[in-house]
């Protein structure tokens, strides 16, 4: 097989939502009967071909596949799914006699329909994007049951453009997949390696005989140490993997990379391996040394792609130090490609679109930038650095300018941080403050409650629409949110939940409303990125110090709290989720800057309290999401996280009951941690998990109240009275009832209040039903 060069700058993956979300208009208008499969197709196809022109404009090559194929219509870990054919069986009915699936077939797996749950959904890696979870058992038929990368390949080369298909590797399909429902108790997903392994074969040899020269195949799984597989069997079905598509003749050059942290021990199976290329994360990771004399060799004959931009931030950052290191790769091996440290999925696309951040602008580095970033230190490599001396001297200047702004150091704000003592972390006994809580607030057996967030609905957004541009006064506005909350607090009231929030009508998003009101922060106009399939967040620039110059929530949870005699919760997001959910500086340790948060917070919930709100939520649904990949560093960031929630909430009175809540994340690996945050109650996410987490609950000796999620609410099917009995059921199994919360899974701002009802109304015949034959 002739191996074509691989390109000298490249990245793994651009932003498939479009620059003003082109693809979520289309996808959510296929969904709601507004368009055709073939228009969403048609609308998919001119977003795929701006990006590739966009990506040439910017200085990837056209014909050398420097651009990549990573184009999904939802999740890049469902698309490896369905090409393999590893489609449920309750979706049975919606597969092809080839085995293909139709556009709504796929997103039906997603999003789930009538009694059909969709698939699980968690965290990818340590980022904010979530993926779909593969269900995999010894009857999942593996075959080559999808060709839209192929499709997607010819459709580039018809447009004068050689690309590069990106596909998740085998192995990490199989390492993130769970057993499906029909697999033997102890059935490791991993088994079927033998099998999958011809369909991934097959594939390499279409896009061969399609003409592409290069694939890319993602195995970020072998940087993570929390897989639940030991670590041998993952080094020897990654070299088996290898091996037999390495032997293929009639494949592309095979290019491996591994991002969000070092590949340690997997980088000499790779090493010695057939792959051509095999990239290396070097921001996340480091440079690897003492390697061994066979692996050094092996390596000298593989292209080394570098991964030294960041594809995880936003800051424009020290361009000649990523230059050194890409300058220091090349001890490994004579040939050196540059590249992102990961997909520039997690990026905005463009920061020459924001136009109001005045001085900050010019620190930062979005999607576009970061390519540019690349070309510059591909171009450094090749020519030396007097060739790219502008470049480096512009960006040294950006980041020495970012870092001697005013506010990036606040003396009053670290003075605060340095006098704190063990007395600011303790909110002491937790069993006295359950008698005080029990005394001070009325509530029966499996108390009711959501998590936050009600819809919001066009008229709230119309109503921020026209504030942020002037139309609306800020108490016309205010007077709206305020005729929202009152409809919010009587429909709650009419369908007899106990503990009832306002509905977070006023808030645009459960980080950037914060953003918006600590100093220290900064917004973006169009910085969106995609969560998950059509869901996308505008992540905030935390660029200094932090501090609250302000109340921020509290006259929105008093006036709703004057609405009703049932207590109303105080929400609040906690300070690990504002830093998981924003673009954090990188000048200081993130527990320094978890702690100036927490202190804000601090100071936020004693207002709280101090109006008589008496339940206080403060929402840590990305604590998982920041552990880190390797577990030598577990320790120290779950003591900077969890002190960080303690410090937000330890200084209120026993009798104010602290919740907190968790989603979309593999809770069974910081169980202890959960409990170290003291929370009187956490809510969970666990309907498309089945109530997993309640035995890790109960193993764990887990003792305050708990509230396992019921109903997911990423889904639009309203799930029956009789399905959410049974989760509660079984939740009752591993907790005891008078610790027990009923609640949905997350909060329900995407939803729509028809589904919002029904489903509401079902969980509160659940637990009438439940509290019927529990004592």
């Amino acid at each position: 097989m002739t191996t074509t060069p691989f390109p000298s700058g490249t990245i793994l993956g651009y932003p498939r939502i479009g620059p003003r979300r082109e693809l979520k208009q289309a996808v959510e208008a296929f969904w709601a009967g507004s368009i055709t499969a073939a228009e969403l197709e048609q609308r998919a196809a001119e977003l795929r071909a701006a990006t590739r022109g966009r990506l040439a404009a910017l200085g990837l090559g056209r014909e050398d596949a420097a651009i990549p194929e990573s184009f999904s219509f939802y999740d890049q870990v469902l698309d490896a799914a369905v090409t393999v054919g590893a489609v449920p069986s309750r979706f049975g009915h919606l597969v092809a006699e080839d085995g293909s699936l139709d556009l709504a077939g796929y997103f039906t797996l997603a999003r789930g329909a009538g009694d059909n749950l969709p698939l699980e959904m968690t965290k990818w890696f340590d980022s904010n994007y979530h993926y779909l979870v593969p269900e995999i058992g010894p009857e999942t038929e593996f075959r080559l049951a999808g060709d839209r990368l192929v499709r997607e390949f010819e459709e580039a080369k018809a447009a004068g453009y050689l690309t590069r298909p990106v596909i998740v590797g085998p192995v990490t399909f199989l390492l993130l997949a769970k057993a499906s429902d029909e697999a033997p108790a102890g059935f490791e997903p991993l088994s079927r390696l033998d099998d999958l392994l011809p369909v991934y074969a097959e594939l390499l040899a279409r896009l061969h005989a399609a003409g592409a020269t290069w694939v890319q195949l993602d195995e970020p799984a072998l940087v993570n140490e929390s897989i639940p597989v030991s670590r041998p069997e993952q080094l020897t079905a990654l070299a088996e993997a290898y091996r037999v598509l390495g032997a293929e003749t009639n494949r592309p050059a095979l290019f491996v990379a591994a991002p969000y942290g070092a590949l340690g021990d997997a980088l000499p199976v790779l090493a010695a391996s057939a792959v051509e290329a095999i990239g290396l994360d070097l921001v996340r990771g480091t440079l690897p040394s003492g390697l061994d004399p066979e692996t050094a060799a092996a390596l000298a004959t593989k292209t080394v792609v570098a991964g030294v931009i960041d594809g995880h931030n936003i800051w424009r950052g020290d361009l000649a130090a990523a230059l050194d290191v890409a300058t220091a790769v090349t001890a490994l091996s004579p040939t050196v490609s540059v590249s992102s440290s990961t997909s520039l999925l997690h990026l905005p696309h463009d920061a020459r679109e924001e136009t109001k951040l005045g001085q900050l602008g010019n620190w930062l580095a979005f999607a576009d930038q970061k390519v540019g970033q690349i070309v510059t230190v591909a171009e450094g490599l090749r020519g030396g650095r007097a060739a790219v001396s502008a470049e480096l001297d512009a960006a040294a200047a950006a980041l020495a300018e970012r870092l001697a702004a005013p506010g990036v150091r606040d003396a009053a704000v670290r003075e605060r941080a340095a006098a704190l003592s063990a007395a600011d972390y303790d909110r002491g006994d937790y069993a006295e403050r359950v008698a005080a809580q029990e005394a001070a607030i009325d509530l029966p057996l499996l108390p009711t409650t959501t998590i936050g967030s009600f819809p919001q609905t066009s008229d709230i957004r119309r109503a921020r629409a026209r504030l942020n541009s002037g139309v609306l006064s800020s108490t016309e506005y205010e007077a709206l949110m305020k005729e929202e909350i009152g409809r919010v607090i009587a429909l709650q009231e009419q369908i007899g939940l106990d503990v009832l929030v306002h509905g977070e009508p006023e808030r645009n998003d459960m980080v950037q409303y914060f953003a918006e009101n600590l100093d220290g922060f900064a917004v973006t106009e169009h910085g969106w990125v995609q969560s998950y399939g059509s869901r996308c967040t505008r992540p905030s620039l935390l660029w200094g110090d932090v501090s609250r110059p302000a109340p921020i929530t509290l006259d929105w949870a008093v006036y709703a709290q004057s609405l009703t005699a049932k207590p109303v919760k105080g929400m609040l997001t906690g300070p690990v989720t504002i830093l998981a959910w924003s673009f954090v500086r990188d000048d200081q340790p993130l527990g320094e800057t978890a702690t100036q948060l927490a202190l804000a917070l601090r100071d936020e919930i004693a207002e709280l309290e101090g109006a008589g709100i008496g339940i206080i939520q403060v929402d840590e649904p990305a604590l998982r999401e920041l552990l880190p990949l390797k577990r030598a560093d577990h320790a120290a960031y779950l003591d900077w996280s969890v002190d960080s929630f303690r410090l937000a909430t330890a200084g209120v009175r026993p009798e104010t009951q602290i919740h907190t809540h968790l989603c979309y994340s593999e809770f069974g690996e910081v169980i202890d941690a959960i409990g170290r945050l003291d929370a009187d109650v956490t809510s969970v996410e666990a309907a498309r998990s089945r109530m997993e987490i309640v035995d890790d609950i109960a193993s764990s000796g887990f003792d305050h109240g708990i509230g396992p999620g019921v109903y997911d609410i990423h889904s639009p099917r309203v799930p029956g009275v009789a399905e959410m009995t049974q989760l509660l059921e079984r939740a009752l199994q591993a907790v005891p009832g008078r610790r027990l919360w009923v609640n949905p899974d997350c909060g329900l701002k995407t939803r729509g209040y028809q589904e919002t009802v029904e489903s509401l109304q079902n969980m509160l015949g659940a637990t009438r039903a439940v509290r019927a034959t529990t004592h």
